[in-house]
């Protein structure tokens, strides 16, 4: 990719959703991945499966898409921006930052 992907830190999130903002949170890990952790009230469309539900998602509505470490979830803003999802961000470092820094208590693989 040669633009750079807009990006929100794990802790940024965070604080939005410590605030209630409005913030949807798209997370483009396969089912079985999802098993293991995830972010409490994402919304899992796998990255495979993204151009035919991409509907379902609000392009008015701050996304915030994540996957394992970052590489799908920013091929995933790539494909939404350029269809018009201009609030879209890759959470960088993926969940695995997220149970880092955020969220210990959940599982890693």
């Amino acid at each position: 990719m040669n633009q750079r992907i807009p990006e929100i830190t794990v802790e940024d999130l965070k604080a939005r959703l410590d605030r209630g903002d409005a913030v949807t949170i798209l997370d483009v890990r396969e089912p079985s991945e999802v098993q293991i952790c995830r972010i409490e009230g994402s919304t899992v469309i796998p990255l495979g499966q993204l151009s035919a539900r991409a509907s379902e998602l609000d392009p008015d509505q701050e996304l915030v898409v994540h996957c394992k470490m970052g590489g799908r979830s920013a091929k995933a803003v790539e494909f939404l921006r350029q269809r018009g999802f201009d609030k879209a961000y890759n959470l960088a470092g993926g969940i695995l930052l997220w149970i880092d820094r955020i969220d210990p208590s959940q599982t890693k693989y």
